[in-house]
């Protein structure tokens, strides 16, 4: 919830709030936009672009690794 009361906070001044997210915390990135959504449905916040790809980083073990990115636009309609 913490997370949520964040994105409300950032949505009472901007436009627009992107939540980003990659690895394991994608699921509560995608949790958070929803709460927000549904939360605020009747101040008519919508989402807009969803963008997912991949990055490659270094493993303490030397290797590399991709991970999963997502980006989440929340905006005023």
């Amino acid at each position: 919830m913490a997370y949520v009361t964040s994105t409300l906070i950032q949505m009472a001044n901007q436009p627009k709030v992107t939540i980003k997210a990659r690895g394991l915390s994608i699921g509560r990135a995608v949790d958070v936009s929803q709460i927000t959504i549904k939360r605020m449905e009747t101040a008519g916040y919508k989402i807009g672009d969803v963008r997912i790809g991949s990055e490659q980083v270094q493993s303490e073990d030397g290797r590399t690794r991709n991970v999963s990115t997502i980006e989440i636009e929340i905006m005023k309609s």
